[in-house]
């Protein structure tokens, strides 16, 4: 296959670049920069929230695949920008020129964030209903029917992922688990979690295989993306503390629930291991993968993708 893959310098697309040169496929990188490291594929150039006209640019690409990952990712901002309005039109400008220039199969990342996060979770793509409570959450669901609508005419496939909270090296620093390892290295005072709450955690390598996965196999329809197992926060506060050899009580006597943070936010991964799609890191592999590039790398790139 000959992908085109956008938001590979954010931090789930270098790792979902990683993967695709792992399977050796061809690929075409598209952003208003190239990313580092990328000298030996094609790349076109182009600001997909310009409003320029893509579709000559992608039929001269040729790409048979499309993994679309860029979305506004400011830590903290993105919940509520308005520039969400303009990533989903941006999204489907992008949708409608690869596929009048030939394109047939794609795969967009979404959110966990569409769910209705007051129910019941494990959430499930049949059984839990969709109701985001953000901007983010809302925008992305809006580009998902859109996109669902627009691929079903044109008769190509759409994969949807609702990534659920991958971590691992290069993740934003002001994050949780970064700012934990800074704590329990001793380069950050302790602050408190709610360590009673349960996540649904995947090593980022896992998340970006399970995507690309996906795409090479030509998915139609919402795939969660995620371990299928929940977690407590404050098991991932001592296990951190552990691989640091560091003390979690100061962290874990701050500890506090925070008004309206879900007590489970995890999804169920069935629909996604019926594919073949298997992890291969547990959680405290991807932890240690953590610390270990915490150690010999300080330097955390800026901005995560979701």
């Amino acid at each position: 296959m000959r992908a085109l893959l956008t938001g590979a310098s954010g931090y789930l697309g270098q790792h979902v670049l990683s993967r695709l040169r792992a399977r050796g496929c061809e690929i075409v990188v598209l952003g208003r920069r190239r990313p580092e490291g990328t000298q030996d594929l094609a790349w076109v150039e182009a600001d997909l929230l310009d409003g320029g006209d893509l579709t000559a640019a992608l039929r001269q690409a040729g790409a048979s695949h499309l993994l679309h990952l860029a979305w506004y990712a400011d830590y903290g901002k993105f919940w509520t920008s308005a520039l969400n309005l303009r990533w989903v039109d941006a999204s489907l400008r992008l949708l409608q020129a690869f596929t009048e220039a030939g394109g047939k199969h794609v795969l967009m990342t979404g959110s966990c964030a569409e769910y209705d996060w007051s129910g019941e979770g494990p959430f499930h793509e049949d059984r839990t209903p969709l109701n985001p409570a953000t901007l983010y959450g809302a925008a992305k669901d809006a580009t998902r029917r859109l996109a669902q609508a627009w691929c079903r005419d044109q008769g190509a496939t759409l994969a949807w992922a609702h990534v659920f909270f991958p971590f691992g090296p290069g993740e934003a620093r002001q994050r949780m688990l970064p700012s934990l390892i800074e704590v329990f290295r001793g380069h950050a005072a302790p602050f408190g979690v709610n360590a009673e709450a349960r996540r649904g955690m995947l090593p980022v390598r896992d998340a970006a295989e399970a995507l690309v996965h996906l795409l090479a196999q030509g998915g139609d329809g919402r795939y969660n993306i995620c371990s299928g197992q929940a977690v407590q926060v404050g098991e991932v506060v001592r296990t951190l503390a552990r691989l640091c050899d560091a003390d979690p009580a100061p962290v874990l006597a701050l500890a506090t629930a925070r008004p309206g943070d879900p007590a489970l936010l995890a999804g169920d991964n069935s629909r996604l291991l019926a594919t073949g799609w298997r992890p291969t890191l547990s959680l405290e592999q991807g932890l240690q993968a953590m610390v270990r590039a915490a150690l010999t790398n300080p330097a955390v790139p800026e901005g995560v993708q979701r």
